[in-house]
C-alpha cells in the first residue's frame, strides 16, 4: 500500500454530477451580482456565501420535507423567483433559494431529485412528514410557533 502525503486522499474522491447551478440575482435587473452561489447535485444542495469569508452549507436532499415558490412583482418582472425549502436538517431547517432564474423549473427539478433520493435511501414520505407536516419525534415539540408556508413549527 502506498504511503499518503499530507493533503492526499487514499480513495478517489468521485465528483457528483451537477444538475443545476445559479447565483442569487438582484431583483430589478436580474443580474447575478452576488456572492451567493447555489449548486444542486444528485444527492445534495450546496449553498456558498461570501467573498472574503466563505461559508458553505449543504443539505442532503432526502431530508427535504417541503418546497414552495414565491415571486414578488419585481421578481416576476425580472423573471426570477425564490424557492422556500423546509428540511429535517438540524443546521438548516429552512432555506430560501433567493432570486434565481427559471424558478418553476428549478423547483420542479429539485422536487424530482428529492423524490429520487428518498427512493434511493428507502425513505417513505410518511417517515418524513408527521402531524401537521412536522418531523416525527420530540424535536418537533421544541418549537414556539407554526409556519403555514412549510407546515411545521419554528423557534
Amino acid at each position: 500500500m502506498a504511503e499518503l502525503k499530507n493533503g492526499e486522499f487514499g480513495v478517489d474522491m468521485e465528483k457528483e454530477k451537477i444538475l443545476w447551478t445559479d447565483r442569487k440575482r438582484h431583483t430589478i435587473f436580474a443580474l447575478p451580482i452576488s456572492f451567493t452561489k447555489y449548486t444542486l447535485t444528485e444527492t445534495k444542495l450546496i449553498i456558498q456565501k461570501g467573498f472574503f469569508n466563505l461559508r458553505e452549507d449543504e443539505i442532503q436532499l432526502y431530508r427535504v420535507r417541503d418546497l414552495a415558490l414565491s415571486q414578488s412583482f419585481l421578481e416576476r418582472i425580472g423573471k426570477v423567483g425564490t424557492i422556500h425549502l423546509c428540511s429535517m436538517d438540524s443546521m438548516t431547517p429552512e432555506l430560501d433559494i433567493r432570486h434565481v432564474k427559471k424558478p418553476r423549473e428549478v423547483k420542479e427539478l429539485l422536487s424530482k431529485t428529492v423524490e429520487g433520493c428518498r427512493k434511493a435511501n428507502g425513505i417513505r414520505t410518511s417517515e418524513i412528514i408527521g402531524e401537521r407536516g412536522a418531523a416525527p419525534g420530540p424535536a418537533s415539540l421544541e418549537h414556539d410557533h407554526y409556519c403555514p408556508e412549510c407546515h411545521h413549527d419554528h423557534e
